[in-house]
Order: C-alpha cells, then structure tokens, then sequence
C-alpha cells in the first residue's frame, strides 16, 4: 500500500491556481473543485490579496483554502504599484515550489504579471476565459491589454465561446491550444442558484427589483452621474419598482452614487453583495443593468434581461442572442430602454428565455480534461 500511494503521488502535477479579484475567484473556484478531485493533480491556490475578505468568504462558500497570499492591496494603489508588488510576492513561490502549469483566468492585471512571470520562469501557462477581445487595446482599460498578453504567453487557450476562440485562431495561435469549454461563471452561478438562497428584496411582493451594479473605470466621472441619473429617473417613473445597487468602494463611484441616489425611498444603496447574496438578488430580480462581465453572462442564465452600460463589450455573444443590450452610459437611452422592458411583456419575454451562450456548467470538468492531456497523464 505504501508503494502505491508513492506511485500516485510521483504522478501528481503541482498547478498553481491564481487568483485576485472577486470575479476571478468566482471562475476559478469550480477549476480549483475539479482539480482537488482529480488524483492526478495538486492544486496549489495562490491569492492575490486584492480583494482578500471577499475572496476569502467566496473561496469558503466552495469549501476551498488559501495556500500562498501575496498581500499586495495598499490604499489608493496605481496599476504600476500593483505590478510591480505581484512580480515581487509571487516570483519566490514560483522559484521555491516545482509548478507543472499556472492556471489564470480572466483579464486583470494580476492574471497578466502571473502569466509574465511563468513565462519568465519557463512554466506553461493555462488561460480560462481566453479569447475576449474588443480589439481596441485602450478599452476597456486595462483589460484588453491584460488578455492580449495573457494570450500571447499562454500555451493553453480555454475559450468560453465559439467566437472566442476564433479571435485566437485569427491572432494565429496554434489550434491545437485553443480549447472551447463554455464559461466557468456558469458552473459556479448553477451550483449556488440551485441551492437555497434567501432574498431580502424587493421589499414588498407587489415590487418588481432591478439590481444595479456599475464600477469600471470607463464610467467614473461623468458617465457615473448619468447613469444615477437614469436610475433616479427610473425610480420616478415607476410607483412599483424597487432599485438595489451594491455600491463598490471605490470613492470615484462610491461618492457620487452615494450623493446622487442617497436620499430615496426605493434605491437602496448597499455595500458589496457577497457571491450568494449577488446570486440571490439576480434570481429575484426583474432587470439588471450592470457594466460587468460576469454578471452579463450569468443574469441570462437565469432569465434576466441585461442592461449593458458599456459602450461595447467584449461579450458579444449575449447581445447576438438578444438577452442582453448595449446601452451604454447615455441617461436617456439607458432610461428608454429600461421603459421598454418594463411596460412593453413582448419586449420582455424576447429578453428573458432564460438560455445563455456561455455553457452548460461542465466547463471546469473539460478544463481539468485538458490540463491532464497537456500533462501528458
């Protein structure tokens, strides 16, 4: 028996997980999952640090632990700073342990210095949500030059969606690298809205909720004033819709949000929603309007119209399929259109079947397939 349990463990491959951010820890937590239960691989999960309680309590909601914190967030940090702490905390874990792959996901900065120091280091790298473009390199800022990086070094290419990974093949990555899983978000969304979460809003049954979140950097300024503007426009055109918006800290939001929307009945200004809270609201909610990734891919998942206030997006496929609409940060489009789909059923319903592009919630199964024929297992 000791000899076969030697054998296993000369096997295992050591797979550095990162991640940083909220968003990342959602789309790398059912990875990490499928990893942990392979007894091929050791998952080693290393964070960032960015959004540490958030990250912690999420990555706790999945039944996974920390290994390595790199401890980089510092108040008011610039993304040069932010770089330069991730090359240093995380470059002596890469040269202490004998990692066999780097998985990152997604596009922020920590996902691009991760994979700049594997490739520095001489270890492959593996991309989950790889190929999203909006081929232009300043928008939105800095994600788009993150994952072209990413996808320059990386020798795996897990892409969400069809288009994806053509966006690969056109950059001229090799086929063989360029792997269509479906979307990680989709796995994670599913396994918590299946179970049971609760839900304080709307706070009457007679309410319909419309569930606000808008952060990016693009919308600081004035277009963050605009979109509070709809939203209190919103508010007075309709007696029975109740607005919720988990307000991120960041003071370019947090201030003026706070200034502009604080002082009414129905818009509830919270703070960040954690995983399953954010869930429960989008399964209760009758209209989201976000400018963030994940949550246009989730929200029609669950058969939630997305209004996107961005003026493009590197998610395209929602908008194809006509579960999700452009509206960008323009006050009176982004009020039209929510009239539309709050007094027009036909409107609605074209908007809300329910079905989303992005996959079926086997992505990190295929992914941890893949990992283990790159490994040559």
């Amino acid at each position: 028996m000791i000899l076969g349990t030697d054998v296993v463990q000369q096997k295992q491959k050591t797979i550095l997980c990162l991640v940083g951010t909220r968003p990342e820890c959602i789309k790398m937590a059912p990875v990490i999952k499928a990893l942990q239960q392979e007894d091929w691989a050791r998952p080693v999960v290393v964070s960032t640090g960015q959004h540490r309680e958030m990250v912690r309590d999420l990555l706790g909601l999945f039944e996974i632990e920390i290994d390595h914190d790199l401890d980089v967030m510092v108040a008011d940090q610039t993304l040069a700073g932010l770089s330069s702490r991730i090359f240093a905390s995380l470059d002596p874990i890469l040269a202490k342990e004998s990692f066999d792959l780097i998985l990152v996901q997604g596009d922020t900065t920590s996902v691009m210095i991760a994979s700049l120091a594997g490739f520095y280091r001489h270890i492959p790298v593996g991309h989950v949500e790889a190929g999203l473009r909006t081929h232009d390199i300043g928008r939105p800022f800095p994600e788009e030059l993150n994952r072209v990086i990413t996808g320059l070094v990386a020798q795996l290419h897990f892409a969400p969606t069809a288009r994806a990974a053509q966006n690969l093949l056109d950059e001229g990555k090799d086929p063989s690298t360029v792997h269509i899983t479906g979307n990680t978000v989709i796995d994670a969304l599913l396994s918590v809205a299946n179970g049971d979460v609760f839900c304080s809003f709307p706070s009457r049954s007679d309410r319909r909720l419309i569930l606000v979140t808008a952060h990016r950097r693009e919308n600081f300024g004035a277009p963050i004033r605009e979109i509070c503007g709809a939203l209190r426009d919103i508010h007075d055109r309709f007696a029975d819709v109740e607005i919720v918006y988990p307000v991120h800290p960041n003071p370019n939001i947090h201030g003026p949000v706070h200034e502009l929307l604080g002082e009414h009945a129905r818009i509830s200004l919270i703070p960040p929603a954690d995983y399953k809270t954010l869930v429960a609201l989008m399964k209760h909610s009758t209209l989201v309007l976000t400018d963030s990734g994940g949550i246009q891919e989730e929200a029609p998942g669950l058969g939630k119209p997305v209004l996107v206030l961005r003026d493009e997006t590197e998610r395209p496929e929602a908008i194809e399929a006509g579960v999700a609409r452009l509206v960008g940060s323009d006050r009176k489009r982004i009020f039209d259109e929510a009239v539309k789909l709050l007094t027009d059923g036909n409107a609605y319903a074209a908007m809300s079947r329910g079905a989303s592009p992005y996959g079926d919630g086997s992505s990190a199964s295929k992914i941890a397939d893949l990992c283990k024929q790159y490994l040559s297992l």
